[in-house]
């Protein structure tokens, strides 16, 4: 799963809210003790990016997580296969390969590009 806690699509938060709801998720992850890293998602379009979390969870836990954090949506991996869940709505939308969206050059871990995604 992906999952991020800074603001969601159409709000606007502090640097600082952010921040203090990014470290409250990786201090949550690091509780489940499963496998985490950072990756950072980025919109070419709207010069957007957004860190995030790569983890080892199920899908029951991620939307938990989403909804927990206010966020509307998370990101599903599983192989290469990439999906779009609604927190809200817990609707699955494939949008395509996972590899085909990393970008190795990237200077945080790793990042994805969502321009290509249509978000439910």
């Amino acid at each position: 799963m992906i999952v991020t806690a800074y603001a969601t699509t159409g709000e606007q938060w502090s640097d600082e809210e952010n921040e203090r709801a990014d470290e409250a998720l990786r201090r949550r992850l690091n509780e489940l003790d499963v496998w985490i890293t950072r990756i950072t998602g980025f919109y070419h379009g709207i010069g957007h990016t957004e860190p995030g979390w790569a983890v080892e969870i199920d899908l029951a836990t991620g939307i938990g997580l989403g909804r927990d954090y206010r966020q509307d949506a998370i990101f599903h991996v599983e192989g290469d296969r990439l999906a779009v869940v609604s927190c809200a709505e817990q609707d699955v939308a494939a949008v395509g390969s996972f590899r085909e969206r990393v970008d190795p050059a990237a200077t945080q871990a790793f990042a994805i590009n969502t321009q290509s995604l249509d978000l439910p």
